[in-house]
């Protein structure tokens, strides 16, 4: 376990990185659709998803906790702009209304997400290399928790898909107040950690967005690890910030073979 003797915390994102979404969202949402006798254009469902997306978490950021209006009000918004974008469908309000409560629950379910490869052996792994480093002291090597931008929502999500039991922590941006990548959600992961004297160089967290996962969790001290399609080379280039080509992976499972392997390079 010398590749990861170094660090005292080891945090994960969700999206991408443990779950992912079992198909496109414009898919998805035209299923959605569909159950309420709405017929889609999915490329039009699609350019809409995205817009929404950007629109809301630029007037409403981190699910309209700063704006007041609420996680559930910020799905419902955000899901009215993806059938009602560009004069799409002109919904009435409640019926999507009834819409996003189906969606808020199905969200939270295996029906929408799965695991990414490799995901549940690594946490087996790491569960396992903990009982074994443990040797009969209370105190475990390192602790293992979640820091993702998120609604409330995520304790039952994690839950439901049966990873819950392998998290010492789980931190969703919504409670915390802050999202990734403010230094202020890694400091409270360390405090979340309940760790004596942890230090930001004893923290690791690996993610799939490199502005808030790798270049958050870097700024705020940390080490990262970024599960991406793209080479360090492009992520380079894209955001004009070195990112080492060592901590580039396509999946958990290409972590965990080099960790166990001990071919990590810090």
């Amino acid at each position: 376990m010398s590749s990861l003797s170094r660090f005292r915390l080891i945090t994960f994102d969700v999206h991408n990185t443990l779950l992912q979404i079992r198909s496109a969202p414009g898919k998805k949402y035209g299923e959605l659709g569909a159950m309420f006798g709405i017929s889609n254009n999915r490329n039009q469902l699609v350019a809409n998803y995205v817009s929404s997306w950007q629109k809301m978490n630029r007037l409403h950021p981190n699910f309209g906790l700063k704006t007041k209006i609420g996680y559930k009000h910020w799905w419902q918004m955000m899901i009215g702009g993806i059938f009602n974008e560009n004069g799409t469908h002109n919904i009435p309000e409640d019926k999507i209304e009834q819409m996003t409560e189906h969606f808020m629950e199905f969200f939270k379910t295996s029906g929408f997400w799965q695991h990414c490869y490799g995901s549940i052996d690594f946490l087996n792994y790491l569960k396992l290399q903990r009982h074994i480093e443990s040797s009969g002291s209370k105190n475990p090597p390192f602790k293992l928790g979640v820091i993702s931008n998120f609604d409330p929502r995520l304790d039952v999500l994690l839950r439901n898909m049966k990873i819950n039991h392998y998290f010492d922590f789980v931190l969703n941006s919504y409670d915390v107040g802050y999202m990734k990548p403010a230094k202020e959600i890694f400091a409270a992961a360390m405090n979340a950690a309940e760790l004596d004297d942890l230090k930001p160089q004893e923290c690791l967290h690996i993610g799939a967005t490199p502005a808030t996962d790798y270049f958050g969790a870097r700024n705020a001290g940390w080490y990262g690890l970024l599960v991406h399609e793209k080479s360090a080379d492009e992520l380079t280039r894209k955001y004009g910030q070195t990112v080492d080509d060592n901590h580039v992976f396509y999946s958990l499972f290409d972590v965990h073979k080099k960790i166990s392997n001990d071919y990590m390079k810090w």
